[in-house]
């Protein structure tokens, strides 16, 4: 076995941005938590968490690209933010960002196939967001513990990004279960 590729330094910018992002997303679970006002979620308050999480889901894909096209120098190398080739990764963001847009349309209309409760699916999906950010926190610690040159900051977009997606699927699983 070779050794690891050298990492670039998490640049200071992308850092706060790291922190911003997940600040955001704790404050959206708990804004979200404490917002429901009966066992019954409304799909116009869901739809505006779906919505914010759909947005920072997005400035993660556009980061992406940016960082592979201009390669600014407050973003690391665009070959520290994934383990999937680019050509693959692209177009499965976009897909999911074209799923979301579907979902957050529909909660807010309060209509269609998404804002039609469905209690087991709900159930599901919460249990496969508690399992997807679990996942993501034993990758972050596994990552920070085989490379501690790299700790705080470094290779965590990725995971920070997913936590993210994690936090969306909980709040449309928590939509879903509450009916």
């Amino acid at each position: 076995m070779g050794a690891a590729p050298a990492a670039h330094p998490t640049p200071r910018l992308t850092k706060a941005l790291l922190i911003a992002t997940v600040v955001a997303t704790i404050a959206g679970i708990v804004g979200f938590t404490q917002a429901r006002q009966s066992s019954a979620i409304d799909p116009q308050l869901a739809a505006g968490y779906l919505w914010f999480y759909s947005a920072l889901f997005l400035v993660r894909v556009a980061g992406q690209l940016v960082a592979r096209t201009r390669r600014p120098e407050w973003l690391p190398p665009d070959s520290e933010w994934n383990l999937t080739p680019y050509r693959l990764l692209l177009p499965v963001q976009l897909g999911i960002l074209g799923l979301m847009a579907w979902i957050d349309l529909d909660m807010s209309r309060g209509a269609g196939f998404w804002a039609n409760p469905k209690p087991n699916f709900g159930q599901a999906v919460l249990w496969f967001a508690y399992a997807y950010a679990a996942v993501m926190l034993v990758r972050y610690l596994v990552r920070m513990w085989r490379r501690p040159e790299q700790r705080w900051f470094g290779g965590a977009i990725p995971i920070v990004f997913h936590w993210v997606l994690a936090s969306y699927l909980w709040v449309l699983g928590s939509f879903h279960a509450s009916y």
